[in-house]
């Protein structure tokens, strides 16, 4: 006889709410929990720390009390968590609000962060998960980054490139070994070639970030690279990690105009100053200095909250000494700050819409659960515009039943599937250039500035035909 409770169970989803900074997640978030008895995760890489509320945006004391939050102030931000320590503590919390048939809502803009909970992407010891199978716990994808300023791809061609990137306030877990990196990226991608020529054949010399991380791999797991993105796609998953954790879950991406984005975000950094952001961060790094200080360590704001966008915008306001921050020159730092970090938060916001587009609606080679657009851009719709169509997904799903609206990816599921880990170089004899994957090849040879250089060596050519001088006949 079937259990009519495990039937329910089963129909509670894993909700995930995705959205550029300031469109609204958390609003929708608590809405949702609210009407269907759920609780939040937070997926956010820098509200994972203990105080500096402001900067990261975290909700407010009213606003966590209308609804349960997890994954809130968990870390002291002086020390330093990673995407497999966020992964570890969140999966336990999801799987006990399943067991006792509660909607667990994942909300937050550290994508990557959402990913480790979606998809099995770390790979825990590569040869348990070949016995494994589908049942892996997958620790190892192709874009696990290793310091982010080892990225030293040219422009011509990171611009060209898939948008693979990791968010940049995020931070991998480290490897357990660590690698000589003085070689320059030329040497380093012959040693990649050495050791596993199909993972060196897939990546340009100057992508010296993923060149390293595959030696990495290597090194730790004495495994090429390649063949664990192998195992992974025999296990249902894809280049960019292994198969869907939960199959039954669903996406709700908030989208918004972009310049009425721009202006909300604008205002929401008028309104973090107005909150006291600037007071807040110079409590804070009074404290870190003087923890470092006692440590005689040098400052470093590339780990745990320094990522934080703020800290680097307001680096040289925050250093100057107390009397000198109400001179002219403190004055222009702070308006500099201002503005600096207006734009990295209309930019971070661009980027996180374009993480969406590449690694959740576009992707054919992927399991990706649906994705369900929600238009936030008049807020004075919002009940018409999101919150009443997201109510009507979620509860189609938790009645068993389709969306009446339909996803953005449903036609991407019946194109021909194409894992980008498998695309190989190809070399322009022309341009002198290497290409990554068809896409780029065949854009490059159709480009004008290909065409151009072709051309230009065919006037060459033609002109040193044109001068040579016959050879002397014998008589």
């Amino acid at each position: 006889m079937v259990d009519l409770c495990e039937i329910v169970m089963s129909r509670v989803p894993i909700l995930v709410i995705l959205g550029a900074t300031g469109s609204g997640k958390s609003r929708l978030g608590i809405e949702l929990a609210q009407r269907f008895s759920g609780e939040i995760i937070s997926a956010d890489s820098m509200q994972v720390y203990k105080g500096l509320d402001i900067i990261t945006a975290k909700v407010t004391k009213e606003e966590r009390a209308m609804a349960p939050h997890h994954m809130l102030d968990i870390c002291d931000p002086l020390t330093h968590c990673s995407v497999v320590d966020f992964r570890n503590k969140a999966l336990p919390i999801m799987d006990n609000l399943l067991s006792t048939n509660k909607l667990p809502i994942i909300v937050g803009g550290t994508n990557y962060y959402i990913e480790s909970l979606l998809w099995e992407i770390l790979v825990q010891d590569p040869e348990e998960s070949v016995k494994t199978s589908k049942n892996a716990d997958w620790k190892i994808s192709s874009d696990l980054s290793c310091d982010k300023k080892s990225d030293n791809v040219s422009k011509s061609d990171s611009d060209n490139a898939n948008v693979n990137e990791r968010d940049d306030d995020e931070q991998d877990h480290p490897p357990k070994k660590k690698m000589k990196l003085e070689e320059s990226n030329k040497e380093l991608h012959r040693k990649l070639a050495a050791i596993d020529p199909e993972m060196a054949n897939r990546l340009h010399p100057n992508n010296r970030r993923k060149v390293i991380r595959s030696l990495q791999v290597h090194e730790e797991y004495g495994m090429r690279h390649s063949e664990i993105l192998r195992i992974q796609r025999l296990a249902g998953g894809s280049g960019l990690g292994g198969p869907l954790r939960y199959q039954n879950s669903i996406i709700l991406w908030l989208q918004c105009d972009q310049k009425i984005l721009d202006d909300r975000l604008n205002a929401r950094v008028d309104s973090m100053l107005e909150a006291g952001l600037v007071k807040e961060l110079l409590d804070f790094h009074e404290r870190y200095n003087q923890d470092r200080l006692k440590n005689n360590a040098l400052p470093d704001y590339t780990k745990g909250i320094f990522q934080s966008i703020g800290f680097k915008e307001f680096h040289e306001y925050l250093i100057l000494p107390k009397e000198q921050r109400e001179s002219e020159t403190g004055k222009k730092l702070l308006q500099q700050g201002i503005d600096d970090l207006k734009l990295v938060t209309r930019r971070y916001a661009r980027k996180q819409q374009r993480w969406v587009l590449n690694r959740f609606v576009r992707r054919a080679d992927r399991q990706v659960p649906p994705v369900y657009s929600l238009d936030c851009t008049n807020v004075e719709l919002w009940d018409n515009s999101v919150l009443g169509p997201a109510v009507a997904i979620v509860s189609a799903k938790l009645n068993g039943e389709t969306p009446t609206q339909k996803p953005l990816n449903e036609k991407v599921k019946d194109e021909k599937k194409t894992d980008s880990s498998n695309e190989e170089s190809h070399f322009c004899e022309t341009c002198k250039r290497i290409l990554i994957g068809e896409l780029q090849w065949n854009a490059h040879l159709q480009g004008a500035k290909h065409k151009r250089v072709l051309q230009k060596k065919k006037k060459i050519q033609q002109g040193t035909k044109r001068n040579e001088v016959p050879d002397t006949p014998k008589e």
